[in-house]
């Protein structure tokens, strides 16, 4: 089964209610590259006007971790994923629809081919890019992600 956008849409609706209803919409995927939106709303905003940090995250996290959902699915393997931790950087305020984009699908194979081989856990990070409406950019998010063999 392939990950597409209604998939991971349908898993936001009912795995990650808080991203749903923060508006966090997966809008592309392939096997290197992910772009998720979210619109700035009431719903998640700060009190400066703009989107609150927490649903960047959101958003940022899952253009991430989309594409390691879909090549882990892709080995038929059991591995488990988990963000370690994450670093973020707030360049412009979040106003209007901002677009996450990763592209760094081309990373993880070689983890996930290790992790199998060696039945060691494994650590690498990921960067995802928040764009507003007017292509600046708003915030750069790094995710370190382990994965490991479940038993």
């Amino acid at each position: 089964m392939t990950i597409t956008t209604n998939k991971l849409n349908k898993y936001l609706m009912l795995k990650i209610p808080s991203a749903w209803l923060c508006g966090v919409r997966a809008e592309a995927i392939d096997e290197d590259t992910c772009k998720v939106s979210v619109k700035h709303k009431w719903i998640n905003q700060n009190p400066f006007k703009s989107m609150y940090f927490a649903v960047q995250a959101m958003a940022a996290e899952l253009s991430t971790g989309a594409i390691i959902m879909g090549k882990i699915q892709k080995t038929n393997r059991s591995i488990s994923m988990l963000v370690a931790q994450n670093k973020a950087q707030f360049t412009k305020k979040a106003t209007g629809k901002i677009s996450f984009y990763c592209y760094d699908g081309h990373l993880i194979d070689k983890v996930i081919q290790k992790t199998i081989a060696t039945g060691e856990g494994q650590t690498f990070w990921m960067k995802a890019t928040g764009i507003n409406n007017t292509g600046e950019q708003v915030s750069v998010f790094e995710f370190e992600w382990t994965i490991k063999l479940k038993p």
